[in-house]
């Protein structure tokens, strides 16, 4: 089991930044490729950014590139969204989730390409509102 807790949401005006946090207390973090994911009312959960389990690999949604960063610091077994030049349609509640993905750091070829996809991921925080509002 993971338990993954979010932070960071708040009310944003258009064009602002926030940044999220998402924690875990478990060692096996470090075996986790991170995904976040957003729900906005009425849409289905999308998947924005996700990080393989050592950091080697990223991947975004076209819709948020250029503006969102996801990173982690396993030291810290936190993984951070840096949301910038936030847009309305960033309104949503966003989620961390976990899925087991060990990675060798000194062997590239163990290096799996993050997956946005929500089926894929097992373990889910409980959320973060992002607002936009002027």
């Amino acid at each position: 089991q993971l338990h993954l807790v979010e932070s960071g949401g708040g009310l944003v005006q258009p064009g602002g930044s926030l940044r999220l946090s998402c924690s875990a207390s478990e060692a096996t973090w470090d075996y986790y490729a991170i995904g976040w994911f957003r729900q906005a009312p009425g849409k289905e959960r999308e998947g924005v950014a996700c990080i393989t389990s050592t950091g080697s690999r990223t991947t975004y949604a076209d819709s948020v590139k250029g503006r969102f960063t996801i990173s982690r610091d396993n030291t810290k077994r936190t993984s951070y969204l840096q949301i910038n030049n936030l847009k309305s349609e960033d309104l949503a509640v966003y989620y961390c989730a976990a899925t087991w993905a060990p990675e060798d750091p000194g062997n590239p070829s163990t290096w799996s390409w993050a997956d946005l996809r929500a089926s894929e991921y097992d373990h889910w925080g409980q959320g973060t509102q992002v607002t936009v509002s002027s």
